[in-house]
């Protein structure tokens, strides 16, 4: 599943990938002016108005002879889509134990298991409330689609390129780090009070001025 995921991100087959994309972007689209049901029924309609006719055309041929009954979608038909014990096994796990970590984390950040962590969500909460008031949620699931298709695809053709840009800001960001580090320590020597002097201890009277005060 995963070598098919990068196949279709990085358009190894422009063909199916073209397919997928334009598929998610439509249907994701309609989906603005209509419901899914009706997104749905219309897609399966579309593609039954393209399967039929020529279920129907390789039928005729077989009728009158000039077929030895061969169906045309028998590829498909055979095709096996379901999964072994083990795989469904596997499968079930890993959504139990994604929904469980999701949970214990929501646990951990709701009932402040870390003042810090839940602090971070709080904050992403409150822009997440911007975000929400500005777009909706089947906007960002349309941009996140567009990006994984066209980002990783960007990268790989201007990799060089994008990392030597990556490279001059890094750069860039340390030299003005150093700069900041260098006049903060030369700026703080000057801001430390010197320490005030001790008195001088007062003289011990001398033994002579004892001996008269005997």
């Amino acid at each position: 599943m995963a070598s098919k995921l990068m196949d279709l991100v990085y358009w190894r087959d422009v063909r199916k990938t073209g397919v997928v994309f334009t598929g998610l972007v439509i249907s994701l689209a309609s989906v603005f002016q209509l419901s899914v049901i009706t997104v749905f029924s219309h897609i399966c309609l579309v593609a039954m108005c393209a399967t039929f006719p020529l279920r129907l055309y390789y039928k005729l041929l077989e009728l009158l002879r000039w077929n030895p009954g061969v169906h045309p979608y028998q590829s498909y038909l055979d095709y096996d889509s379901s999964l072994t014990d083990r795989e469904t096994v596997m499968l079930v796990e890993e959504v139990v134990l994604l929904i469980t970590f999701a949970i214990t984390e929501l646990k951990r950040l709701i009932f402040i298991g870390s003042i810090t962590d839940s602090i971070k969500f709080v904050v992403l909460l409150y822009l997440l409330t911007y975000v929400g008031a500005l777009t909706n949620g089947l906007t960002l699931v349309i941009s996140a689609v567009i990006g994984l298709f066209s980002i990783p695809l960007l990268y790989k053709k201007q990799q060089v390129r994008l990392r030597r840009t990556v490279r001059t800001v890094k750069g860039f960001v340390k030299k003005i780090r150093n700069l900041c580090l260098s006049l903060y320590h030369s700026i703080r020597p000057s801001l430390v009070p010197e320490p005030a002097s001790k008195p001088a201890p007062a003289a011990a009277p001398s033994l002579r001025q004892k001996a008269k005060a005997k």
